[in-house]
């Protein structure tokens, strides 16, 4: 017998995260490496558990995440919201908690492009009037 998994994409930026999530003892893997070994810093690691902490579910869950593009911020957020999107297909039941927690919405902020005749975005180049 096939053991349930619940898949879930999360976007974030440049960055794309596929994930699954299947009963377990909450063990976190970002391309087949630890969650530790693969951010290095803590607050990313806490930012991934973000969903798990508000749903009360860290020990339920095993989760297997393939990240690719962007940096590892945009990583992170990525995989917080296939995380989020996984447990609502776990358990609709959690839709109104995780939509409060602002966990289900994408967030699509992403870097403006340069425009022509402009040092950037919005820079200009420097005006010079002699």
């Amino acid at each position: 017998m096939e053991e349930e998994r619940y898949y879930g994409t999360g976007k974030r930026k440049t960055a794309v995260a596929r994930v699954w999530l299947q009963p377990g003892d909450g063990n976190i893997t970002v391309n087949r490496r630890s969650l530790n070994e693969y951010f290095g810093r803590e607050i990313l690691g806490v930012v991934v558990k973000d969903p798990l902490v508000l749903t009360n579910s860290v020990k339920r869950f095993d989760i297997f995440a393939t990240v690719k593009g962007g940096g590892l911020s945009g990583q992170a957020a990525a995989i917080k919201h296939g995380i989020a999107k996984a447990l609502l297909q776990s358990d609709p039941n959690l839709r109104l908690t995780l939509k409060r927690g602002g966990l289900l919405t994408r967030d699509s902020r992403i870097k403006e492009r340069k425009k022509y005749g402009q040092k950037g975005a919005r820079k200009r180049f420097q005006y010079s009037k002699r």
